[in-house]
């Protein structure tokens, strides 16, 4: 499922389709930002017991909405460090996050670590988050 509109955070519940078909694994990539909308998503992935597997690309920004403030001339792209658009005072924890609403998770930070954990998630069932810190 994609978006067509433009909202943040619309990838983490979107997996709720998990619903319709148990029997297929869903994969959901979302950005820690975009995340961080819609977190409650991830425990209805536990409560629901889908199996879900969700990616959190962790860059410790708003980063989108940096881009869309450069799109509507709204800032110069040399300004756009904004610190109410910085996630990491402090940082975001996704494991702890994702354990905390009955999700296992993971932290990776290199494509070796990924491709192992990613493989892993997806020879198992129920939901799980992988946190790959750029």
């Amino acid at each position: 499922m994609a978006l067509t509109g433009g909202s943040i955070g619309f990838a983490c519940p979107a997996p709720g389709a998990a619903v319709a078909c148990p029997d297929r694994k869903v994969v959901c990539l979302t950005g820690d930002g975009g995340g961080m909308y819609t977190l409650q998503a991830l425990w209805t992935m536990a409560r629901e017991r889908l199996d879900v597997t969700t990616v959190v690309f962790s860059n410790r920004a708003y980063a989108i909405l940096k881009v869309e403030l450069v799109r509507t001339g709204a800032l110069d792209s040399v300004a756009t460090r904004l610190p109410l658009m910085d996630l990491d005072d402090p940082n975001l924890d996704w494991v702890k996050l994702a354990e905390g609403m009955g999700v296992s998770a993971v932290q990776v930070d290199t494509v070796e670590s990924f491709s192992c954990e990613f493989a892993a998630s997806m020879a198992a069932n129920g939901p799980r988050l992988i946190e790959v810190t750029l």
